[in-house]
């Protein structure tokens, strides 16, 4: 596999990053989504050195079989709607992989799994938008694997499990969703929808900490936790953690971000 780090010792982590509200870092919305910058743009200083390439599985690609980018040089797709004009107008100039592509699928097949490569698909607004603070320069190699339509949180498990080997390969393995994504109740601010909230957020931290083998048993079972369906009507924006906590292997889980947007609890995640 042409990842020239794969001699260094030390792999890297699997994260599990917020990509906020479509373009919400670009416009002006006053301290709403400022401390989620914050953590966002720290990301790279907290690697054990800057990835090869990145894998990155978002909230806003599905396919009835794991799929990969494949493009040279991918375009942007602005999947978002009624944003000020500028907003589609961003650009993240990344370069992809069709090595690193190919990698991902034969890793997928070696698990027992299908997959393709798509030449033509650019990155969705869940890659280009957090990593356009996480990632500044846009000079890292980047490959979109998408999600399962099945929505089955065992399979996603086992997606990002079979995935785990390129993280001694200096290749970053990123899931990008939301751990509140309710569009529907997000700005209405009741108590009610807060607590909701409130109490599936620390139900999932406790999910994401627990030892591995609890912690993969939890994540199948999410929808049981309090708050759960009124936090996600749809899981798509939630499956991007358990693709990351199946890359974590044995690695422990950390939450290195919390924060109270428009009254919605939220979290980021690390492992290893």
């Amino acid at each position: 596999m042409p990842i020239t780090g794969s001699s260094l010792p030390s792999r890297q982590p699997v994260l599990f990053l917020p990509h906020g509200g479509g373009p919400c870092f670009f416009m002006d919305w006053p301290n709403t989504w400022d401390k989620m910058a914050t953590y966002l743009r720290s990301t790279q200083s907290t690697l054990p050195r800057k990835p090869d390439a990145i894998v990155v599985v978002s909230g806003h690609w599905e396919e009835d079989i794991p799929t990969i980018t494949a493009a040279p040089n991918p375009s942007l797709i602005y999947d978002y709607f009624g944003f000020p004009p500028h907003t589609y107008q961003l650009q993240y100039p990344a370069p992809g992989s069709p090595e690193l592509a190919q990698s991902v699928c034969n890793l997928l097949h070696a698990a027992g799994m299908p997959c393709a490569t798509d030449d033509k698909r650019g990155f969705d607004h869940g890659v280009f938008i957090p990593f356009m603070l996480a990632f500044e320069k846009a000079d890292i190699p980047i490959v979109e694997l998408s999600l399962l339509k099945s929505m089955d949180p065992a399979a996603h498990i086992a997606l990002g499990a079979a995935l785990e080997p390129l993280r001694a390969q200096n290749v970053l393995i990123i899931g990008t969703g939301m751990s509140y994504h309710n569009l529907r109740h997000f700005m209405n601010g009741s108590p009610a929808t807060n607590q909701a909230a409130q109490e599936f957020d620390t139900w999932l931290e406790k999910a994401v900490t627990a030892p591995p083998v609890k912690r993969d048993t939890q994540l199948v079972h999410w929808a049981a936790a309090p708050g759960a369906r009124i936090c996600h009507p749809r899981e798509e924006h939630l499956l991007p953690l358990m693709v990351a906590a199946g890359a974590a292997g044995q690695d422990e889980g950390i939450r290195t971000y919390s924060d109270t947007v428009l009254g919605k609890a939220l979290s980021g995640f690390r492992f290893g």
